[in-house]
């Protein structure tokens, strides 16, 4: 049965704390039943009241708590209990949805094709000739796959660090550098891996819109007014949109940035998969720019390797609050990467993989053009089509078998769109396009 919590009630039991017991002690009640889940609590006015505090005291007690996700709600809604395992949650990469039993192809994930991918067994045998095998020093990064990674760069950067994968990285970066609770300026729509980031760190989240372009010079303009920390963008194949960001595009957004201090974090995930050219403002700040390449979607998702460059002095500050964990990325991993780097025949296994992605994707995009759906060339893992209402085609596609993302997960200001994965082999393409010309017809 749920209740409501009167203000009274609650302020008698956390009055006298300091903010950070509050939380604490809220988790306890929640967690051990004393506040049922599905309970509605106080007001923030109220309760500050019936404690003789001040609002803002209890507004950072139910922030923390719903950070961890174990309160809802805000504002005139109220807000509820939600949880009761205070933990810290990716939100939106966990929440795939339930598309029930019937579904006949599972097209939400833009991942790497298996099969496409090249042989790793070669590349494990020459990581693990690595010289400093099993030795605790804290290299950021091999020798070789330094080498590797630095020719291939795009701009001449002072420093490089290997990282468990491209989101790790950006984590890692993120904690390493800012303040809890600072302002990051970040594409809409974007990944959701990385708002769950932004939400896990706390950071006030400022969106910039984009166009065919990329980031439109103008939004990020109007962000860079709010002072953020941080500024996020991918410049190579935007994973959910599948945008690159153009030269004049590039030049635009350098100028803009020119007379701010705010930190720049690239997020190059696609990666090798991509048909476009590495690309970086680094070329212009290379002393505030933190450029993140993946390899993860070209070379192999369990090889968990990608490469961080930045100054000098920002790689130490990661590297030093990296110690407080794994402290390095494994050296077999590292060479392995190195080794594929350089050899023809991985090398060729991606360029064969880019083009059978760009062929799958094409296929789609044609067969949707006789119904009147146009979709952007572009390219990438997935395509992202508008529709009328998103809930709509969610429902209507999953009742023909299909499954895919709705397009407010990867968002910030809302978005009816669905991103369709297109890197698998698909079998149905004609029932598809069927399904999804139906949801352009939403009552």
């Amino acid at each position: 049965m749920h209740q409501n919590i009167t203000a009274t009630h609650l302020g008698a039991s956390l009055k006298g704390l300091a903010t950070r017991e509050m939380a604490v002690k809220m988790a306890a009640l929640i967690r051990s039943g004393a506040i049922p889940i599905g309970s509605q609590l106080p007001s923030v006015r109220d309760l500050a009241e019936a404690m003789g505090v001040s609002p803002a005291t209890v507004s950072a007690v139910w922030q923390e708590l719903r950070r961890h996700k174990v309160i809802a709600g805000m504002g005139r809604n109220g807000v509820w209990v939600c949880g009761n395992k205070p933990s810290p949650r990716p939100a939106r990469f966990e929440s795939v949805g339930n598309f029930g039993q019937h579904i006949v192809a599972d097209l939400t994930y833009a991942s790497p094709d298996p099969a496409l991918l090249p042989d790793l067994s070669q590349a494990l045998l020459q990581g693990a000739k690595t010289p400093q095998l099993n030795s605790y020093r804290r290299d950021p990064i091999t020798q070789a796959l330094h080498e590797a990674a630095a020719s291939r760069w795009p701009y001449p950067a002072e420093a490089f660090m290997a990282t468990n994968g491209g989101f790790d990285g950006v984590l890692m970066t993120l904690q390493a550098l800012l303040m809890p609770g600072s302002a990051v300026a970040i594409e809409d729509p974007t990944t959701a891996r990385l708002l769950d980031i932004l939400d896990h760190i706390g950071a006030e989240v400022i969106p910039v819109a984009c166009d065919e372009d990329g980031p439109k010079a103008d939004s990020l303009a109007a962000a860079l007014q709010k002072k953020p920390a941080a500024f996020i963008y991918q410049p190579r194949t935007h994973a959910i949109c599948s945008h690159s960001v153009s030269a004049q595009r590039m030049q635009e957004l350098a100028k803009v940035l020119k007379n701010s201090e705010t930190l720049i974090i690239e997020d190059d995930g696609i990666g090798d998969v991509s048909s476009q050219a590495a690309v970086s403002l680094g070329m212009h700040y290379p002393d505030r720019t933190v450029h993140i390449v993946s390899y993860s979607k070209s070379l192999g998702p369990d090889l968990r390797v990608a490469v961080l460059s930045g100054a000098k002095e920002t790689v130490e500050q990661i590297q030093a609050y990296r110690n407080f964990g794994a402290s390095w990325t494994s050296r077999i991993q590292q060479d392995a990467v190195a080794w594929m780097l350089n050899d023809p025949g991985s090398m060729a296994a991606v360029t064969s993989a880019k083009e059978v992605y760009a062929a799958r994707r094409n296929r789609l995009i044609e067969a949707l053009k006789p119904q009147g759906i146009s979709v952007p060339g572009r390219d990438g893992l997935s395509v992202w089509i508008a529709v009328p209402s998103e809930q709509f085609a969610m429902v209507t596609l999953a009742v023909r078998g299909f499954a895919v993302f709705p397009g407010s997960r990867f968002g910030i200001k809302p978005h009816s769109h669905i991103r369709v994965g297109t890197s698998l082999p698909m079998e149905h393409v004609d029932s598809l396009v069927e399904a999804i010309a139906l949801c352009m017809h939403a009552i």
